[in-house]
């Protein structure tokens, strides 16, 4: 029902990261808060290639540089950077950068689909 959500403020610091296809995740607001979507901080390094049926997701690069491959497309990216990566999008990044991620609806570890392991 629309409004009956809680406001969610949470540190990075007081979150671990998480090993992920795109390297080391920091999932600051997440479904388990009721939250309309997610929100992560990811840092990228050598990302595997994988892709979500069901979620969009929107990076904002806040440092360092590197690439992000979409659909086999190679797009170079740097602080100052916005991506968006639709659902079934097949996506990796890599290089050296951190970003903020938006998931859309609320990340689901299920719907991360590494490609070539999809079922």
């Amino acid at each position: 029902m629309p409004g009956s959500q809680q406001p969610v403020v949470r540190h990075r610091d007081d979150v671990a990261a998480v090993d992920c296809p795109c390297g080391q995740s920091t999932r600051i607001i997440t479904a388990a808060d009721a939250a309309s979507m997610s929100l992560h901080v990811t840092e990228m390094v050598d990302g595997e290639a994988h892709l979500h049926e069901l979620a969009d997701e929107m990076y904002y690069i806040i440092e360092g540089e590197g690439y992000v491959e979409l659909d086999g497309d190679t797009h170079p990216v740097r602080a100052g950077s916005g991506v968006y990566i639709p659902a079934g999008v097949t996506h990796r990044g890599w290089g050296g950068f951190t970003a903020v991620v938006i998931v859309d609806p609320p990340f689901d570890p299920d719907d991360e689909i590494l490609v070539g392991r999809r079922a």
